[in-house]
């Protein structure tokens, strides 16, 4: 167990970064252009706000997904990249299909992999909930009558 965490405790922390540098440029963003448009918004900016939020933290959970099948291919344990990557997917959206396995040498790595990607949908999810609760917040005020406390 011991080996299995430190062979992908390097992927784990580059993971933890990606996730931590799109959640930052995401708030970030959205932080700005809520700035910018603080007097009435589009609908079209809250789609395409929303949609690049949730399009940034998918290709992040994805480029995860291809570091764990780089490591996978470096240990030896698939021929090719597609089938590294589609077990990779299966760990880290936690589908646990069961259809590839990997050798008994390196399979603790995949329940590593799925406790990992578990938390980094979860993350992906509260910024997604975070930005969807801004919108409706941001909405409210505009329709709220000027009296209204």
């Amino acid at each position: 167990m011991q080996l299995h965490l430190l062979v992908a405790a390097p992927v784990m922390l580059l993971c933890l970064l990606l996730q931590c540098m799109a959640v930052a440029l995401c708030l970030r963003r959205y932080a700005s252009f809520q700035r910018e448009w603080q007097g009435s918004k589009p609908l079209w900016l809250d789609v395409a706000l929303l949609s690049a939020v949730m399009v940034l933290t998918l290709l992040c959970n994805f480029a995860q997904m291809v570091l764990w099948a780089l490591l996978f291919l470096l240990l030896g344990e698939f021929d090719n990249l597609g089938a590294a990557l589609y077990h990779s997917a299966v760990n880290f959206a936690t589908l646990g299909y069961g259809d590839i396995v990997m050798s008994a040498r390196w399979r603790m790595l995949g329940p590593i992999e799925s406790a990992q990607g578990i938390l980094m949908f979860g993350l992906s999810t509260a910024l997604m909930t975070a930005a969807v609760l801004d919108v409706i917040k941001s909405n409210q005020v505009r329709l709220r009558p000027p009296d209204a406390p």
